[in-house]
């Protein structure tokens, strides 16, 4: 017997009412309930009904190719998981791409795949918005990560994430920040130094801007010297892998954290809780992110000639151990992390 929307319900420890919003109108729902609900029907196999059961007026946009810049990394294997589940769930075929942050090879690849596909959901990309909008041609288009006035977009809220970050770091007694930015191709990297920026400038804090980095764990060692050199109490670095390899350098410098430097990372990865100490951060919803992606993918196919949408996702700073008190700076040759 094929599973039941009861089951994914019982399972997942809510009622069936919101287990049916979850595919039927999943901004609805909490983000956390709904990758529950998602992760129980993907683990049963449970398929969720099509919207409507006359094929002729049934959306066309049956294949949807997802175009990522990293699928390594956790956020954007998140995302994908999530686009896919819905994907399934909406009886669309999900085709993957990973462009290897590279603004060249996803100019050739949204290049190869217009007329292929039925529709787009491209995240985090590197073009400009208005290049990816003349690739995709007549192609339905969904960005994410990105805002453009000419196709549907989700946008995170990364700003009030960051603002809950310098109020509660200043909170805690830090005049001095220092940011570790990424790409200079992310549209993301871009706003979030600008916030930073903005609201170091407002509430009379010292900000010391890095130089760009490679968005991993190398990046952030790499820039562990930097930040120590600037003096800065705090780091708020682009991406957790930047933070915890920022956690790394300084250990091994012989510093301590969060005693001698509080560090914050922003998406709430998995690899934030793993970290040691684990790691604050900003939780940014990207699985959230990929279900909404496919429902708007299928709410143009069904209504082609309707106002575009973009979406807003809030962001919330997740307290962990890695950020602290400000305190004099000691030396520790050695020391480990506590």
């Amino acid at each position: 017997m094929a599973p039941t929307l009861t089951e994914v319900a019982q399972r997942a420890g809510v009622s069936l009412s919101t287990a049916s919003r979850a595919f039927s109108a999943p901004d609805r729902i909490g983000p956390d309930t709904l990758a529950r609900i998602i992760a129980v029907a993907d683990e049963i196999g449970y398929r969720a009904a099509s919207p409507t059961r006359n094929d002729a007026v049934r959306p066309t946009a049956t294949t949807v190719a997802v175009v990522v810049p990293d699928i390594g990394h956790t956020v954007f294997a998140s995302f994908v998981k999530a686009a896919q589940a819905q994907g399934w769930h909406r009886r669309q075929t999900v085709l993957l791409t990973d462009t290897d942050g590279s603004a060249d090879r996803e100019r050739e690849v949204l290049g190869e795949l217009q007329g292929r596909v039925d529709a787009l959901v491209v995240c985090a990309p590197r073009l400009p918005a208005s290049d990816i909008v003349q690739l995709a041609g007549d192609t339905p288009l969904v960005l994410v990560n990105r805002s453009s006035p000419e196709c549907d977009c989700i946008v995170a809220d990364s700003e009030d994430g960051l603002r809950q970050t310098i109020d509660y770091l200043v909170a805690l007694g830090h005049e001095h920040l220092a940011y570790v930015q990424g790409s200079p191709q992310s549209w993301s990297n871009q706003r979030r130094i600008a916030a930073v920026e903005e609201f170091c400038k407002s509430r009379d804090v010292q900000l010391s801007l890095l130089g760009w980095q490679q968005e991993t764990l190398a990046g952030g060692h790499a820039a562990a010297a930097s930040v120590i050199a600037t003096g800065a109490s705090a780091v708020i670095t682009h991406n957790d892998p930047m933070a915890i390899g920022v956690m790394n350098g300084v250990r091994a410098m012989g510093f301590s954290v969060p005693d001698d430097l509080s560090v914050v990372g922003i998406d709430d990865s998995p690899l934030a809780e793993l970290a040691n100490p684990a790691l604050t951060s900003v939780n940014v919803p990207m699985a959230r992110a990929g279900v909404l992606s496919l429902d708007l993918v299928y709410q143009r196919a069904s209504e082609p000639d309707s106002d575009v949408r973009e979406v807003h996702l809030p962001t919330q700073l997740v307290v962990r151990a890695s950020a602290g008190p400000a305190h004099d700076r000691v030396f520790r040759p050695g020391k480990e992390s506590r």
